[in-house]
Order: C-alpha cells, then structure tokens, then sequence
C-alpha cells in the first residue's frame, strides 16, 4: 500500500468510525425518547435536542475527513500517509466512542424530561459535558493535521 492509500485509510476511520458512534448513540437516546413521545408529544422539542446531540461526532468526523483529503497529493510518501492515518485517529476513537456515551446520558435525559419536563436543559448540559471530549478530539486532529 502506498501513502495515498494510507491516509486515505485514516480520513475514511475519521468518517466512519464517528458515523457509527453517532448512529448507535442516536439510536439509544432515540428508542428511549420515543417512549416518552407515546405518552406525551408535547416533550417533542426538549427530546429532540436531546436525540440530534450525538450526531454532532460524525460531523467532526466529516469535518476531518475533508481536512486530511486535503492532504493527499498523488506522491504522497508512505510516511506522510501515515502521518495522516494517525492524525484522523483523535477524532476518530474520541467520536466513536463519545457519541455512543453521549446518547446513554441524553437516554438519562429524556427520562428527567419525561418526570420533570421543566428540567430538561440539565440533561442537556450533561451530554454537552461529553461533547467536550469530542471536540477536543477534533481540534487534536485539526492540529496535528497543520503539521503533516
């Protein structure tokens, strides 16, 4: 394998990898938000807040993506290839795993909502809590990516 197909590899982990956690951690939060919507549809605005905040990683992910594309030439070297496998990497684990965390904390969430509506943007300001690992994934990623 050459360094293009190599970095390609890393920008497709950072796409892919923060896509699933985003997916699974949406699904969590979802089946549980949809439980408290069959009782109550009028909770549908503090829930959804709720659902779409795992979803934010595999935009990090994409984000990154795009960055190390932009890296790639046609003779990028072996090592340069693996400089940006290992720069998508931050974003990639942080999202994959943060969003799959972040959608049991905002599952947490919606039963607080479903209980206490009133009380909805603490559940909120857990999850952001999580998100935080998140982004400091991407901005790891983001940096090391200026130095390939």
């Amino acid at each position: 394998m050459d360094g293009v197909g190599i970095a390609i590899a890393g920008s497709a982990m950072a796409a892919f990898l923060a896509g699933i956690g985003s997916a699974i951690g949406i699904g969590i939060v979802g089946q549980q938000s949809a439980g408290v919507l069959s009782e109550d549809p009028e909770k549908f605005g503090s829930l959804f807040i709720l659902v779409v905040l795992p979803g934010t990683q595999g935009f990090y992910g994409f984000l990154a993506a795009m960055l190390a594309m932009g890296k790639i030439t046609p003779d990028l070297s072996i090592i340069g290839g693996w400089r940006v496998l290992f720069a998508c990497l931050p974003i990639a684990f942080a999202g994959l795993l943060s969003a799959i965390h972040q959608g049991k904390v905002c599952a947490a969430g919606a039963n607080l909502v479903a209980k206490r509506a009133d009380q909805a943007m603490k559940g909120v300001m857990y999850a952001v809590m999580v998100e935080t690992y998140a982004v400091l994934g991407l901005i790891i990623t983001i940096f090391l990516l200026a130095k390939v």
